[in-house]
């Protein structure tokens, strides 16, 4: 499935719940199913800065295409996460670099958060991009991941 379609399911997804506190409930679920980070990622060099809370993030190339896991010590924060992994992981970088994330504003997230963790959502979607470029320019010096 691509970036768009994937997108385009999780809109759907929200779009059956008319109230935001369901929404909420949803997106606390959705954090359940995040692949868990390895415990040792669960240290300050893969800590997300700019999260209200504790955001850990961790990203490999594996046959091309990015593997995200990440964890948190909030269940919001957890289903943000979440989200995101289940829209990017499993992509090429150039994919993930060029993703239109629109589906973010169309559901109302940005806009129904707290500021501090709607910064923490940019931060989340910066690291994620940032790791693509990475993997991209090893990709284009012939190194290994």
């Amino acid at each position: 499935m691509s970036i768009d379609d994937r997108a385009a399911a999780l809109e759907q997804e929200f779009a059956q719940f008319g109230e935001w506190l369901d929404k909420y409930n949803y997106l606390i679920e959705l954090g359940k199913s995040v692949p868990s980070i390895d415990p040792q990622f669960r240290t300050d060099s893969y800590l997300i800065r700019g999260c209200q809370s504790r955001v850990w993030l961790h990203a490999r190339l594996e046959d091309a295409v990015i593997r995200y896991s990440a964890d948190s010590d909030a269940v919001i924060t957890r289903g943000i996460a979440s989200m995101l992994i289940r829209v990017l992981d499993g992509q090429p970088p150039d994919a993930v670099m060029g993703a239109d994330l629109s589906f973010i504003d169309r559901i109302g997230l940005k806009e129904h958060l707290s500021p501090t963790r709607s910064n923490g959502l940019l931060a989340m979607l910066k690291q994620m991009k940032l790791y693509a470029y990475a993997f991209q320019a090893r990709e284009k010096a012939g190194g290994k991941s």
